[in-house]
C-alpha cells in the first residue's frame, strides 16, 4: 500500500476534508516502501524494511492550529484523526506568525523524481550488491563497513482552500569505509541516485579500497595554510554539517534581516545583490534537473521552481517563510531541496595533475560551527588525505583539524572541476588556496 496512485491518495484526502469542521484544514499523505542493509567487518550486521503510509491532519480555528497523525484509513480512524487535530487546535495558543493556507497552485511536472528500478529493489538485490562489495574487500584482505538504503514513495497534499499536490519519488544511498588490517589506512566512497540502475557497489568499494591501501603509514606535515583539492564528498557530507551545506543553509532572508547571518548589514537589511564570492561561483536549484530531480512543491505547498541563488559570485536570492516574505515585503521563495554548483570539465584526477604542491582531502567530518557571523567552521579530515607534488600523489599524510569558512574558501578558488551527485546535490571538486589546517590528528 506504500505507493498510492494520485487518485487513491486524493480520494483519502478528500474524505478527510469532508470530516473537518475547522475554519481551515490541510491533510498530507506520505508513503514509503524500501529497505536497508548494513555491514561491518565484511559481514552483514543488520537489515530492515519499511512499508508505511501516514496521514497528517492540520486543523485551524482562527490563528490556532493542531496536528494529528494516523496510518489507518478506515472512516472511523480518519474521523477520529480529524477530531483530535481539532481538539488540539482549540487548546493551542494563537500563532503570532499565522498565515492562511494556500489556495490552488500550479506545479512543475517531474519525469525523473521516481524510477521503477528503485521501486523494484528486493532483499536479494541488496544482498547481492553488498555481497559484491564485501567479496572485493575479502579478496584484498581489507575490512569494510557499509550502509545501503533505498526507498520509493509518494507525497500527496490537499486542503480546504483548493490546493492539490501529488508526486512520486525514489532514491538509493550507499556509503562505505574500508580499512587496512593494521588500522593505519582508511578509505571512503559514497553515492546516491534516484535511479538504482546507475548503482554499482563494487565500483564504489574499489574507490574506497584504493584509498585505504594508499593511505597506510601516513606522514606528518606541519599545520598551516595549504592548497587543497576537496573532493565532492568533502564538501557535502551526508548531513547538514558540511561546508557547502552550511553556506546554503545560511541563505535565509530572516536570519540576514535580523542580524544573525554573514549576510546581515550593519543597521539592518541584508547583502542580497552584493558580490561576495569568486565570479566563477554560480549555484542554483532546479527540481527538474534529471540528475537530482526533486519534489516540485515545498512542505507548505509552495511551488518549487528553478532559481539562482548565487550568480557569478553575486547573491541573487534568499529563501524565506511565507510570514517573513509578507512582513518584510520581499519575494516569497521557499528553501530548495537539492542544488547545483556549476563547474568545469576536469575530474579530481585532472585537478591533481595541475597541482604543483597541495593536499587531497577525501572527506571532512565532525564539523562544528565556530562563528555564525563569518560562517567559520572547524572539523577534521579523514579516510584518505594525501600530499600532492608535481601533479602526482606522493604519499599519505596524517589527518588535520581545520578552521575554515566557505565564504573565504569560495574567494580562494584555484579551479572548479566537473560536478557529481552527492547527497542529492551536484557538487564539483574544488581546488582552494590557503586552506587553514590548525593541528594534527592521529585518527585515520
Amino acid at each position: 500500500m506504500a505507493i498510492l496512485s494520485q487518485s487513491e491518495a486524493q480520494g483519502i484526502l478528500q474524505k478527510v476534508l469532508s470530516f473537518s469542521k475547522a475554519d481551515e484544514c490541510e491533510a498530507t499523505l506520505n508513503g514509503q516502501t524500501g529497505g536497508n542493509v548494513r555491514s561491518a567487518r565484511n559481514a552483514i550486521s543488520t537489515s530492515g524494511g519499511v512499508d508505511n503510509v501516514s496521514l497528517t491532519v492540520e486543523s485551524r480555528f482562527g490563528k490556532r492550529s493542531g496536528v494529528a497523525t494516523c496510518n489507518q484509513f478506515d472512516d472511523a480512524t480518519l474521523r477520529n484523526c480529524v477530531q483530535r487535530a481539532e481538539e488540539i487546535a482549540r487548546l493551542a495558543p494563537e500563532s503570532p506568525e499565522y498565515m492562511p493556507l494556500l489556495g490552488p497552485q500550479k506545479y512543475l511536472t517531474s519525469a525523473n523524481s521516481f524510477a521503477k528500478a528503485t521501486a523494484d529493489i528486493t532483499p536479494d538485490y541488496r544482498a547481492a550488491q553488498v555481497g559484491a562489495s564485501m567479496k572485493l574487500c575479502d579478496e584484498k584482505k581489507l575490512t569494510s563497513a557499509a550502509f545501503l538504503n533505498d526507498a520509493a514513495g509518494f507525497v500527496a497534499k490537499r486542503n480546504s482552500k483548493g490546493l492539490e499536490a501529488y508526486q512520486q519519488t525514489s532514491g538509493l544511498e550507499f556509503s562505505i569505509t574500508v580499512r587496512t588490517p593494521d588500522g593505519t589506512g582508511s578509505g571512503y566512497a559514497t553515492a546516491d541516485y534516484n535511479d538504482a540502475s546507475k548503482f554499482d557497489a563494487r565500483r564504489l568499494t574499489q574507490i574506497a579500497a584504493d584509498k585505504a591501501s594508499g593511505s597506510r603509514n601516513a606522514q606528518a606535515l606541519e599545520p598551516g595554510k595549504y592548497t587543497v583539492i576537496l573532493e565532492p564528498a568533502a564538501l557535502v557530507a551526508n548531513s547538514d554539517a558540511s561546508l557547502m551545506q552550511a553556506l546554503m543553509s545560511a541563505l535565509d532572508a530572516r536570519n540576514a534581516d535580523e542580524g544573525r547571518s554573514f549576510l546581515s548589514k550593519k543597521g539592518g537589511g541584508n547583502r542580497k545583490g552584493e558580490k561576495l564570492f569568486d565570479e566563477r561561483v554560480t549555484i542554483y536549484s532546479d527540481p527538474l534537473n534529471p540528475e537530482i530531480a526533486d519534489l516540485t512543491f515545498s512542505g507548505d505547498g509552495r511551488p518549487q521552481q528553478k532559481i539562482t541563488w548565487i550568480e557569478k559570485g553575486v547573491v541573487k536570492n534568499l529563501y524565506t517563510s511565507r510570514y517573513w516574505a509578507q512582513k518584510a515585503g520581499i519575494p516569497d521563495v521557499p528553501r530548495p531541496g537539492g542544488w547545483i554548483m556549476e563547474g568545469g570539465s576536469q575530474s579530481t584526477a585532472d585537478l591533481i595533475k595541475g597541482t604543483a604542491k597541495g593536499i587531497l582531502v577525501t572527506r571532512l567530518w565532525y564539523i562544528r560551527p565556530v562563528d555564525p557571523q563569518t560562517l567559520l567552521y572547524t572539523g577534521l579530515t579523514r579516510d584518505g588525505t594525501f600530499y600532492i607534488e608535481n601533479g602526482k600523489i606522493k604519499f599519505p599524510v596524517k589527518n588535520f583539524r581545520f578552521n575554515e569558512s566557505p565564504i573565504i574558501m569560495l574567494n580562494n578558488l584555484e579551479a572548479i572541476g566537473k560536478p557529481v551527485r552527492v547527497n542529492g546535490n551536484l557538487v564539483p571538486p574544488l581546488k582552494i588556496r590557503d586552506f587553514t589546517f590548525t593541528s594534527l590528528s592521529d585518527a585515520v
